[in-house]
């Protein structure tokens, strides 16, 4: 009888459950399959991160050899059979190794929530100062720049290549001084924060 689980959407078949022993442990299959799963979406993210993100992930040497291994090879069926191996050798961690690597990657899902937040924000204050010359001084009040005279000519510019088709210079402008900007008020006020209070003196 053969036993069906769920294929990874990547690279099917790659994390395919291997006979074991404990198969008669009081774990139920389902719970079994659930935790394959876990491991499987796991490893997929680990394939999938960007050079640097990855290299920051906490995973013992073998582990890490596996999924550098898996990210260099460009064969989809070699790739899948080395995605196997990746899975293989997960299913060795105990919990505190596979508890790291889910933490560090929910760390970067945090990250790239607010990083989605910010341009989402910047975006809209392109589209308010584009419309209205009132959000100008909204915004000016609210992020000082150094030179607002410079700040208005991009958004006139702006302005007159959307009504006459031109490429989008200054459209492109506008977002990197609005994002220059918020990052200066950021940094400003974490310049203007107070330091920890020192415990140990009392």
């Amino acid at each position: 009888m053969t036993r069906n689980s769920r294929n990874s959407p990547r690279f099917p078949g790659a994390f395919a459950p291997e006979p074991s022993e404990d198969d008669n442990e009081p774990k139920s299959k389902s719970q079994k399959k659930r935790d394959m799963l876990a491991l499987q979406d796991l490893g997929a993210e680990l394939e999938a991160l960007p050079k640097d993100r990855f290299a920051r992930v906490p995973m013992p040497e073998a582990l890490e050899d596996a999924v550098r291994a898996a990210r260099s090879i460009t064969s989809h069926e070699g790739k899948r059979r080395q995605m196997q191996y990746v899975g293989k050798v997960m299913r060795s961690l105990d919990d505190d190794e596979v508890q790291a690597i889910r933490s560090a990657l929910d760390a970067f899902k945090g990250t790239s929530k607010a990083e989605t937040a910010r341009l989402h924000l910047i975006e809209r204050w392109r589209e308010l100062l584009l419309k209205d010359d009132d959000a100008l001084t909204r915004f000016l009040g609210e992020h000082p720049v150094n030179d607002a005279q410079a700040l208005r000519n991009i958004i006139r510019n702006a302005r007159k290549e959307q009504q006459s088709g031109k490429p989008p210079k200054y459209f492109r402008e506008l977002f990197q001084a609005i994002k220059t900007a918020l990052e200066d008020k950021d940094a400003a006020t974490a310049a203007a924060a107070p330091p920890p209070a020192d415990d140990a003196q009392d």
